[in-house]
């Protein structure tokens, strides 16, 4: 037998420390990803303890995402390094409401987190990061950023880039240096949460525009300029959240005319365009009135707090770095160093077709799971829109009830009645195992009949 482990020293009940040993050993590595776990029954006689205890150790496992079985096979160690969140609130077994990158064995995150250290360290030792560093990134990580960033944006250089600790960071401080409290931004009609909180705190209006399924209409945005005169516009051009629309190229040139007639400025959050590097932003339009936000957020892990600003012109770099050093002063150097040891050695790119890779197995599964239901979705997303049924105002809440966590379109919407629908974050699941499930739930609650509820 491969994996005896090491119970007597932990507490807790048997099954409970078998797991927790578990756990342990796959975080030491020896137990890796893919590895076959004794059957339960050779467990328990190694172990000197009953069955029944090594059967609940495998349960607990499996619904902790480090195990899974595979029928006529055996129980393995789970091939994804997800963990489930210990912050969750106690009904909700699985979280579909956070839109993150999944995490395959492919992607190999553990692995090269800890050989990119090995580098660092090597090259010039970890404490060399423990400083106060350059805001914005050194010259050497700004140069290497750009260089990347070009096969996508060919203006991108590094005096026009900045590394920011997160895309929402940028926005802040974008909407603080663009904008005066009371002034008007356009946005789609639905949008990212993540701006209308920015916008609240800053005292900003954000105004909506008309979209439909190809993403923000051209002429709305046309009049809404003519109407509003607004400072900005925010557009999430590809794999827009929450819709998924990417807008055509025919869309994108329109629309860089139209902030160029009316004299304003573009932020362009460009958090899944490296999820489909086939869409062009809008920024390689218009350069010079474009500031692009793009993020590790979505496409490697949130976790890793690293996002790139390309910036209209050298001095709008300078005005935005004096802004992030008065906000957070600088990104964490220890993981701006290791993304940028990722893309210098091409790592970056390879974790990133791996979780393409995994988002396109995961939106075929909720495609043939959701068959004959309505819902907007991209081949690379790690999300969909699911159109709910008119006659169930309460899906969402039931879902909830029942365990499965997804977010209500209210949540994106900036002005005038929400849409009855949900985004379904298919990358939040830890495993294909725990999406199979969730979609089972959650087609079993789109078939359900609205409750009927007793007057008392």
């Amino acid at each position: 037998m491969d994996w005896t482990p090491t119970i007597s020293e932990l507490s807790g009940p048997r099954y409970q420390r078998i797991v927790d040993a578990m756990e342990a050993d796959i975080a030491a590595g020896r137990l890796v990803r893919g590895q076959q776990l004794p059957t339960q029954r050779a467990l328990a006689k190694a172990l000197g303890v009953d069955l029944t205890t090594v059967t609940r150790a495998y349960t607990e496992a499996r619904r902790r995402g480090i195990m899974e079985a595979r029928v006529g096979q055996g129980s393995f160690v789970s091939e994804t390094s997800a963990r489930r969140a210990v912050d969750l609130p106690h009904p909700v077994a699985i979280d579909l409401s956070m839109n993150v990158p999944p995490h395959p064995l492919e992607a190999q995150l553990d692995e090269r987190i800890m050989s990119g250290m090995d580098a660092l360290r090597a090259q010039s030792g970890l404490t060399a990061f423990l400083n106060y560093q350059p805001p914005g990134g050194s010259a050497h990580e700004r140069e290497v950023a750009a260089r990347w960033m070009r096969a996508r944006v060919p203006h991108a250089h590094a005096d026009r880039l900045v590394i920011f600790p997160g895309a929402q960071t940028i926005l802040f401080n974008l909407l603080a240096h663009l904008v005066r409290p009371g002034d008007v931004v356009l946005t789609e009609a639905l949008t990212f949460p993540g701006i209308k909180a920015a916008a609240a705190q800053l005292g900003v209006k954000l105004v909506s525009v008309a979209m439909d399924d190809g993403g923000i209409l051209p002429d709305a945005l046309a009049k809404a300029c003519r109407t509003h005169k607004p400072r900005a516009v925010y557009l999430i051009p590809t794999l827009h959240n929450p819709t998924t629309a990417t807008l055509s190229p025919e869309r994108r040139s329109a629309i860089a005319k139209i902030i160029s007639d009316a004299d304003t400025i573009l932020i362009e959050d460009d958090a899944y365009g490296l999820l489909d590097r086939a869409a062009s932003p809008i920024a390689n339009l218009i350069p010079e009135r474009t500031y692009l936000a793009t993020t590790l957020s979505k496409c490697i892990a949130p976790a890793l707090r690293v996002a790139y600003l390309v910036t209209p012109d050298h001095a709008a770099q300078q005005m935005m770095r004096t802004y992030l050093q008065a906000t957070v002063q600088m990104p964490a150097p220890l993981m701006v160093a290791l993304v940028t040891h990722w893309i210098e050695t091409g790592i970056a790119d390879r974790i990133i077709t791996a979780i393409r890779n995994e988002a396109i197995g995961r939106q075929q599964l909720a495609q043939r799971a959701l068959r004959g239901f309505q819902f907007l979705a991209k081949p690379a997303a790690h999300h969909l829109w699911l159109r709910l049924p008119e006659s169930r105002p309460d899906v969402a809440a039931h879902l909830l009830r029942n365990g499965l966590a997804v977010v209500a379109g209210d949540a994106f919407t900036v002005d005038g009645t929400p849409p009855h629908a949900a985004r379904v974050s298919l990358g939040a699941a830890r495993n294909r195992a725990e999406l199979t499930e969730a979609l089972r739930i959650l087609v079993g609650a789109l078939h359900r009949p609205a409750d009927v509820r007793q007057i008392v």
